[in-house]
């Protein structure tokens, strides 16, 4: 997921974002929402997320063309109280709907210290990732998650019946913001795709052959359907925790009620939760913690003897590796976008 295909080509960011949009505006897009969305599939890639920037944009525009995605619909206010409020996605775009949903989030945190929006009926938020750093960019806290649909079995089951449900935390930081973006899968299905395009083994083991065996072969895992859950029983108790969550705060459907298709998958519940910590007086001492954290973690020793990393600093790397030499997409993703 973090390293350029071999072959792939590298086009200026700017570049990219203005291809990018040029396409959605020929969906429908109003300028405005085809370049924040153009953004946000550029910005993954720009941050070494290609499974879930530019190489996911064909699927995306299958959704578009399939009618799984509505290019027009916008979220609507469905109830408020206080600092939670629901909303609905309309089966509008799912970064754009996120975007917004943060967005709102942190507005209400400005008022009440904390900001809780959950979305219903919405579609796939590409790079999870995304909404944390425009929680950290606007300095607050902030915890969001997704479900999806049935692609991970309960731990001890074949059948997927669990979503691998992303979770998003992030801590503002001045010094490099910290973000944890996670599926519940050892590996999101958008990894382990790259790693058998690349012709390459996963790391560690990631799933289930059809027999029932771990292994790194990424296609023994599409093939089985059978992606291993973090912290094996854990993380499977931990994807049912955030469906119910979900679907319960948004009023909109859980992991069971969801297409079994990617090309289909929809409705989907969200949750957004922004925290700002300036409204307890508490923003200074946040960011020394955060920093005396980071630290410690950078002293700890380690096999390699390299540096140990935290959650959002090889993102930090990679971003200005990308700006300076160009932004890794896949040549034949490069051409469809031209051709619009």
């Amino acid at each position: 997921m973090g390293t350029p295909a071999p072959g792939d080509l590298r086009v200026p960011y700017q570049e990219l974002v203005e291809a990018l949009a040029r396409v959605l505006l020929g969906f429908g897009f109003t300028k405005e929402r085809a370049h924040l969305a153009a953004r946000i599939f550029a910005d993954a890639s720009r941050d070494g997320v290609y499974s879930h920037g530019v190489n996911r944009f064909p699927r995306f525009l299958r959704a578009l063309r399939n009618r799984v995605v509505d290019a027009k619909a916008v979220p609507v206010l469905v109830s408020s109280a206080g600092a939670l409020e629901r909303w609905d996605g309309q089966s509008g775009p799912g970064m754009l709907n996120a975007h917004k949903c943060m967005q709102r989030a942190i507005e209400l945190s400005q008022l009440h210290g904390i900001g809780c929006v959950a979305l219903r009926n919405t579609n796939h938020w590409m790079r999870g990732g995304s909404y944390g750093w425009q929680a950290a960019e606007a300095g607050r806290i902030a915890i969001c998650w997704t479900n999806t649909m049935p692609n991970l079995p309960p731990w001890g089951a074949v059948d997927p019946r669990l979503g691998n449900n992303p979770l998003v935390i992030a801590v503002p930081r001045k010094e490099g913001h910290v973000v944890l973006d996670m599926a519940m899968s050892q590996f999101s299905y958008g990894a382990i795709e790259s790693y058998r395009k690349k012709g390459t083994q996963l790391p560690v083991p990631g799933g289930f052959t059809s027999n029932g065996e771990l292994t790194t072969d990424p296609g023994a895992i599409e093939k089985s359907y059978r992606p291993l859950p973090i912290g094996y029983w854990k993380g499977s108790g931990l994807a049912l925790m955030l469906d119910l969550a979900a679907s319960a705060l948004a009023g909109g459907n859980a992991t069971c009620q969801i297409a079994a298709d990617p090309e289909r998958e929809t409705r989907v519940s969200q949750a957004f939760i922004a925290i700002d910590p300036s409204q307890l007086g508490g923003e200074a001492a946040c960011a020394e913690i955060a920093d005396r954290v980071i630290s410690d973690l950078h002293d700890a020793r380690t096999v390699s003897g390299e540096k140990v990393r935290y959650p959002g600093e090889q993102v930090l790397r990679t971003r200005r590796t990308n700006l300076e030499l160009g932004v890794p997409v896949d040549a034949a993703i490069w051409e469809e976008v031209r051709r619009g």
